[in-house]
C-alpha cells in the first residue's frame, strides 16, 4: 500500500463514501445585493438583514453564512462584477437609471452560469410581473419581501438545491419535496416555511445520532425543495426524478400547454398517484369547492385562506414526511404504538402485528420516515421491497430487522459514536461516555480502528476475523471533573505513598452521569473488562510513557450488579491516580513537565480471551514493531519483529520468556530447537474469574494469576501452539500428538498458517507506519477458536498502536573499526544513532557478584545511585548482565525506567550459561527507544562484540555498593552509534 491509497481512505472516513463528502457541493458564499439606498437601509435597520441572516445559519447550525455585499445602482454592480466573484445576485425592481431586466440581461450576457433573483418589496409589483411574464424568464425566480428574512434563507437555499439536484439525487439518494405554484405571493410564503421546518426537524434527528462525522453527513442530505410553476416543468421534474421524490405539494390552477388550466394540479396529482409508492401529496385552492376533486384521487387538501395554512402545511410536513415518530398503525389506520427512533424502530418491528408490517410496507411509510433520518440506503432497500416476494411476514420482518441491524452496524463501525447501550455488543465501534480528549493510546487506537474498517481490511484474509474488542472511552474532561469536584490537588501532599494517594481517589465521586451510563453499561455487559489508561502525553513520538500508568483487570462475575459497578468505579478511580504515582510523577518531571499538565482518558475494553472455567486468557497475546533493532541472518530492520506468548499479554510487556518470529518472514527461525527447548514459555498470566472479590488498591494485578504452561494444555489451548521435543531424535515435533517435553513453537499458526498470523501483523504494520510517518508498536492478541458448523473464526484483535523513534544515521560505522586498545565497547548489537561525547560517570553491576536470585536488592541499590546522580544533574553510563527492566527477576535487575532515569547509554552484558535476548518489546524497551537511550547488547564469548571490564576495574571508585560500582573519568568518553548498521562503539 502507497500513501495515496492511504489518503484515499482517510478521505472515505473523514468525509464518508465520495458520494457524501461532494452532497451540496455548489454553495452560495457570495451574494450581490442590488438595492436603492432606501432599501437598504430598510433592509439593515427595520429588517437587520445580516445580522438576522447570521442568527438563521447560526440557529439552525447551517456551514458558514453568506456574505452580502450591497450595492446602489445596477452601474455599481456592473462594475464590482468585474472585480469580485459572486454566486448569486439579487435585485429589486427598482435599481436606477437601468432597469432591472436590462441589468439582468446585461450580467447574464457576461456571466449566464451566474443565478439572479428578482425580489419585489411591495405587492403592487406584482402585476407588472404579471404584464411581462416573458421577460421574467431572465431571473432564476422571483419573490416578494414582507420584512421576514427566512425568505432570504429560503431563497439561498432554493438556489443551492437546483444547482445541486442532479448530483446530489444520482450520487447521494437525496430526497425531493416537489412544490409547484405560480403565486409569488404563496410560494414566498411557502418555501421559508419549508425550509425552517425541514431544517429543524433534521436537526432534532441529528440529537438522536452517535455518531459526529454522521451528523455532517446527515445535514447535507436533508431533502430538497424544487420549486415549478407550469404543468410541464413539474411534469418533467417529476419524471426525471420520481424515485427520489417523497412529497408533490401543488396548487391546483396554473399554466398547461400555455394556457391556464384549472385543473393542472388535479392532473398532475393523479398521473403521481399511479407510482407504485405511495407518495404524499397536497392540492393547494382558493375554491374550496376543489376539496372533493382532492379527496376523489386522495389527496390531501389544503384551503389558500384558511387561517390555519401554514400551520397546516407544518404539520403535513411533520406527519406525511417522516420527521416525526413513526407511528405504527393497524388496517383501519388507527395507532397502535410508535418508535422515536431508528433502535426503538427496530426493536418495535420484531413485535408488531403481521396485518401492520404489510399495511406500511405497501404504503412505503417504512422507506419515507428512514428517507426523512437521513438513512437513504435502507430506505432505498426498503422502497423496492415487495411484500409477495416473500413466503411469509415473518420472513418480510426478519428482513426488515436484519437489514436495519446490518446497516446500522456498518453506518457506525469505525467510527466515535456517543454511549448508547445497543452498541456495547459491537466490535469495531468506540463508545464515548465523557467528552473531551481520548488521550494517547485512545486517538491512536480509533485511528487505526476508522482508517481499517474504511480499507476494509478484513476482506484480505479469508477465514479470520479482524477487529478492535468492544471499547469505551471516558474522555478527559471526567478527569478534570474530578480533580475540581473532589478537590484533589488540596488533599495530595508531598510523602505520600501510592496506596494514600489511591486511597485519595476511592473516596472521590464520578459525575452522577458518567455513573448512570456505567450502571446502565452493566445491565448489559457481563464480560470481563480491562480498565486502562489514556494519557494526554501517553504514547506519543517525542514523550512517551509506555507502562507508566496502570491497567486494571475485572472479571465482572459478581452476582451483585452493585459490587460490580463498585468494582468498575474503583478501577477508573485508581487509573486517574496512577498519574500521581511516585514513578509516574518522577517520569513526567524527567520528561520537563508539570504535572497538572497531564489529563486522563479512560478506556473500557472487552478483555480477549476464552473461559476455562476458572480461569480467563486469550491464546496468543503480542507486541510487534515495524522496526527490528535486532535483525538476525538476512533480516532487514524494516522487516520488523513480533513478539508473542501463551496467555495475557503480561508475559510480552514485562519481559518475561516469550517467542520471536518476523512478521515478514515468520517461518525462518530465530532460536535452534534446542535453545528453544530450555528458553520456551514455562508460565502464563490468565484472568481469575474465581476471585470475584479482590481489592484493587493492592496491585495492579489483584485479579491475574500466574499458571504453568500444563494447565493451559489441560484447557485445550496448546493445541496449535505447541510443539513436543523428541528426545529420541533430537528434534521438535508439531502439535500435542507424541509424549515428551512440551515447547511453545507456534508452529501451527507460523509454519502452517492455522491463521495467516504473520502477513496480518506485516499488512498491519505497514499501514500504521505509513499512517503515522514513522515506525510503529502495536499490542494485539488472538482467539483461536473455530467452529466451522456455527460458522466461528478465530479472532485477530487489535488492542493498541504507538509510535516507535528511530533516528536516521548520521554515523557511520563499519566492522573493521574494532580497535580493541582504543574502545571500551564494540557491539553489532546496538540501538541508538548519534554521538554522545559528555559521559564520564559509569555505573556498573560487577559481573562476578550477580546472582539472579538477588536482583530486587540489586533494583534497589541502583536506585540510589541514580538518585545521587540526579541531585548532581549527571548522566551516565548504565552496565549489567541479564535484560534490565525484565518484571521476570530471574532474568535480569526488574528496574523501572524512573530508577534509572538518569542513564544515558544502557548496556547488557551475557555471561556464561546466562544468555538473555534483548528486551526489545517491552514497555521498558519502547521508552528507551522514545527517549533515544543507546542501548547495546554484548554477548557472552561473542565473537564480534566485547566490552573491556579490566579497563573499568583500574579506575578509582567514587562509590561502590554491594553489588555495583560507580566510577568518574577526568575525560569524557565519545558513544558512537550507527543506527543503519546497528554497530555502536564507546571511545576511551
Amino acid at each position: 500500500m502507497n500513501e495515496r491509497d492511504l489518503n484515499y481512505y482517510y478521505n472515505k472516513f473523514k468525509y464518508g463514501e465520495d458520494c457524501f463528502h461532494y452532497l451540496m457541493s455548489k454553495k452560495v458564499k457570495e451574494i450581490l445585493l442590488i438595492s436603492t439606498f432606501y432599501d437598504a437601509f430598510i433592509f439593515e435597520q427595520d429588517g437587520r438583514l445580516s445580522e438576522q441572516i447570521f442568527g438563521e445559519y447560526r440557529q439552525l447550525n447551517l456551514s458558514t453564512a453568506p456574505m452580502i455585499t450591497s450595492v446602489p445602482t445596477g452601474e455599481e454592480a456592473l462594475r464590482i462584477l468585474k472585480e469580485r466573484q459572486f454566486d448569486l445576485v439579487i435585485t429589486m425592481l427598482h435599481v436606477g437609471k437601468i432597469t432591472s431586466f436590462d441589468l439582468a440581461r446585461q450580467i447574464k450576457g457576461n456571466y449566464p452560469d451566474l443565478p439572479i433573483l428578482l425580489l419585489l418589496n411591495m405587492e403592487s409589483d406584482i402585476p407588472s410581473v404579471d404584464l411581462y411574464r416573458d421577460r421574467m424568464t431572465i431571473f432564476d425566480g422571483v419573490f416578494l419581501w414582507k420584512g421576514d428574512t427566512k425568505l432570504f434563507l429560503a431563497m439561498v437555499k432554493s438556489i443551492e438545491d437546483k444547482r445541486n439536484l442532479e448530483y446530489d439525487t444520482k450520487h447521494g439518494l437525496v430526497r425531493v419535496i416537489l412544490l409547484v405554484e405560480d403565486s409569488v405571493q404563496y410560494y414566498s410564503m411557502f418555501l421559508p416555511l419549508f425550509y425552517e421546518e425541514i431544517m429543524k426537524q433534521t436537526q432534532i434527528l441529528i440529537r438522536e445520532e452517535l455518531n459526529d462525522i454522521n451528523k455532517r453527513l446527515r445535514m447535507r442530505a436533508r431533502p430538497k425543495v424544487i420549486l415549478a410553476k407550469t404543468y410541464e416543468e413539474a411534469a418533467e421534474i417529476y419524471e426525471r426524478y420520481k424515485e427520489y421524490i417523497i412529497a408533490v405539494i401543488s396548487d391546483i390552477s396554473y399554466l398547461h400547454n400555455g394556457k391556464l388550466d384549472n385543473e393542472a394540479g388535479i392532473k398532475l396529482i393523479s398521473e403521481v398517484k399511479k407510482n407504485i409508492y405511495d407518495v404524499p401529496t397536497i392540492l393547494l385552492s382558493s375554491e374550496f369547492k376543489n376539496s372533493e376533486k382532492a379527496a376523489a384521487i386522495r389527496a390531501t387538501f389544503l384551503y389558500k385562506y384558511s387561517n390555519q395554512l401554514l400551520n397546516n402545511l407544518r404539520k403535513f410536513i411533520i406527519d406525511n414526511l417522516g420527521f416525526g415518530d413513526f407511528i405504527f398503525r393497524d388496517v383501519g389506520g388507527n395507532e397502535i404504538d410508535r418508535a422515536r427512533s431508528l433502535v426503538e424502530f427496530e426493536e418495535k418491528l420484531k413485535t408488531i402485528p403481521d396485518e401492520t408490517i404489510v399495511y406500511h410496507g405497501k404504503r412505503n411509510h417504512f422507506s419515507a420516515w428512514l428517507m426523512a433520518r437521513g438513512e437513504t440506503f435502507i430506505a432505498r432497500s426498503m422502497r423496492l421491497l415487495n411484500v409477495g416476494d416473500f413466503d411469509s411476514i415473518s420472513e418480510v420482518r426478519q428482513h426488515l430487522v436484519s437489514t436495519l441491524n446490518q446497516i446500522r452496524k456498518s453506518r457506525n463501525k469505525g467510527k466515535i459514536i456517543n454511549f448508547h447501550p445497543k452498541s456495547l455488543y459491537e466490535s469495531n465501534e468506540i463508545s464515548r461516555l465523557a467528552e473531551g480528549s481520548l488521550g494517547g493510546k485512545g486517538r491512536g487506537l480509533a485511528f487505526l480502528n476508522a482508517l481499517l474498517i474504511t480499507m476494509e481490511f478484513e476482506k484480505h484474509f479469508t477465514g479470520v476475523n479482524i477487529t478492535l474488542p468492544a471499547t469505551a472511552i471516558i474522555g478527559t474532561n471526567e478527569f478534570d471533573q474530578f480533580i475540581r469536584d473532589n478537590r484533589i490537588f488540596d488533599r495530595l501532599k508531598e510523602n505520600q505513598n501510592d496506596r494514600e494517594i489511591g486511597e485519595i481517589f476511592l473516596n472521590g465521586r464520578l459525575t452522577n452521569e458518567l455513573m448512570e451510563k456505567l450502571s446502565s453499561f452493566l445491565e448489559i455487559i457481563r464480560y470481563p473488562l480491562a480498565v486502562r489508561s489514556s494519557g494526554l502525553l501517553e504514547d506519543s513520538y517525542s514523550q512517551p510513557f509506555a507502562g507508566i500508568y496502570r491497567t486494571y483487570m475485572i472479571p465482572n462475575n459478581h452476582p451483585d450488579k452493585s459490587i460490580r459497578l463498585a468494582q468498575l468505579v474503583s478501577a477508573i478511580k485508581l487509573v486517574f491516580a496512577s498519574v500521581f504515582v511516585r514513578n509516574a510523577r518522577k517520569y513526567i518531571e524527567n520528561l520537563n513537565h508539570q504535572i497538572e499538565e497531564e489529563k486522563m482518558a479512560v478506556i473500557i475494553q472487552k478483555v480477549v480471551g476464552v473461559s476455562t472455567g476458572d480461569y480467563f486468557y486469550p491464546h496468543v497475546s503480542g507486541v510487534a514493531q515495524s522496526y527490528n533493532f535486532y535483525p538476525i541472518a538476512n533480516l532487514l530492520n524494516e522487516d520488523g519483529i513480533a513478539t508473542v506468548s501463551v496467555g495475557l499479554g503480561k508475559s510480552v510487556i514485562e519481559g518475561g520468556k516469550c517467542f520471536r518470529f518476523c512478521p515478514r518472514y515468520p517461518d525462518i527461525e530465530f532460536v535452534q530447537p534446542q535453545a528453544l527447548l530450555v528458553n520456551s514459555q514455562k508460565e502464563f498470566f490468565a484472568l481469575n474469574l474465581k476471585q470475584t472479590d479482590f481489592d484493587l488498591l493492592e496491585s495492579d494485578d489483584a485479579t491475574i494469576s500466574q499458571l504453568p504452561i500444563s494447565e493451559a494444555e489441560k484447557h485445550g489451548s496448546l493445541e496449535n501452539i505447541a510443539s513436543v521435543w523428541d528426545y529420541s531424535d533430537n528434534r521438535l515435533v508439531s502439535g500435542l500428538t507424541h509424549k515428551g517435553a512440551r515447547v511453545i513453537t507456534f508452529d501451527n499458526i507460523l509454519k502452517y498458517d492455522y491463521i495467516p498470523l504473520g502477513e496480518i501483523i506485516h499488512k498491519l504494520l505497514d499501514i500504521g507506519e505509513k499512517a503515522f510517518g514513522m515506525p510503529v508498536e502495536i499490542e494485539f492478541a488472538v482467539d483461536l477458536t473455530k467452529d466451522w458448523a456455527h460458522e466461528i473464526n478465530p479472532t485477530f484483535y487489535i488492542l493498541q498502536i504507538r509510535p516507535l523513534a528511530v533516528g536516521a544515521s548520521d554515523v557511520e560505522l563499519r566492522n573493521e573499526d574494532r580497535h580493541g586498545d582504543d574502545l571500551l565497547l564494540y557491539t553489532d548489537k546496538g540501538m541508538g544513532n548519534g554521538v554522545i561525547d559528555y559521559l564520564s560517570d559509569i555505573i556498573y553491576l560487577q559481573s562476578e557478584k550477580f546472582d539472579n536470585l538477588k536482583t530486587v536488592e540489586m533494583q534497589d541499590e541502583i536506585e540510589h545511585f541514580n538518585e545521587k546522580l540526579k541531585i548532581e544533574d549527571r548522566e551516565y553510563i548504565l552496565i549489567g548482565p541479564g535484560r534490565w527492566g525484565s518484571q521476570d527477576r530471574f532474568l535480569g535487575v526488574p528496574v523501572k525506567f524512573v530508577q534509572i532515569s538518569q542513564a544515558r547509554v544502557i548496556v547488557e552484558t551475557g555471561l556464561e550459561n546466562f544468555s538473555i535476548d534483548p528486551s526489545q518489546g517491552t514497555h521498558f524497551f519502547h521508552n528507551i527507544v522514545a527517549m533515544k537511550i543507546g542501548y547495546f547488547t554484548v554477548p557472552f564469548k561473542s565473537v564480534s562484540s566485547f566490552i573491556d571490564i579490566k579497563w573499568l576495574n583500574g579506575h578509582d571508585t567514587i562509590e561502590e555498593g554491594k553489588y555495583f560500582r560507580h566510577i568518574r573519568l577526568e575525560k569524557p568518553l565519545i558513544v558512537r552509534m550507527d543506527g543503519k548498521t546497528g554497530i555502536a562503539v564507546i571511545e576511551k
